[in-house]
């Protein structure tokens, strides 16, 4: 088997609306689809970000029940040349960076929350190689 990228990415969010709110709104990322009260899709580049209502999801029957509580944490990644200015695209739309770090190799990743918590980062394209 050859596995190619991770396709999708999933929070656990129970106000779906202040996700939409600021994923679409904020983020600029495109609604794929979107189930009031149960679910909703973001496109981000290749990927998609699932956004399920935990309540829903773990008792669903299909797909599989899933589930998770807490922060739970993922990262967008941005043209390297773009990183500052995503960072200060963030700060206009009155999300705060919460910590910023620098990796071994000397390029920079921010940290930010969503509204149920969770904690997010942008990093620069070529992070990882």
């Amino acid at each position: 088997m050859q596995i190619n990228q991770i396709k999708e990415t999933c929070l656990y969010i129970k106000d779906l609306e202040k996700a939409k709110e600021f994923y679409h709104g904020k983020l600029g990322l495109p609604i794929i689809t979107h189930a009031p009260e149960k679910l909703i899709f973001f496109r981000s580049g290749s990927s998609v970000l699932l956004c399920f209502n935990p309540d829903f999801s773990e008792d669903q029957d299909v797909p599989p029940p899933h589930f998770a509580r807490g922060k739970q944490h993922i990262a967008f990644e941005v043209p390297a040349d773009d990183y500052d200015s995503a960072k200060a695209e963030l700060e206009a739309q009155g999300i705060s960076i919460t910590y910023e770090h620098e990796w071994p190799n000397g390029k920079l990743s921010a940290y930010f929350e969503d509204p149920e918590g969770h904690v997010l980062e942008i990093v620069p394209a070529g992070l990882w190689g």
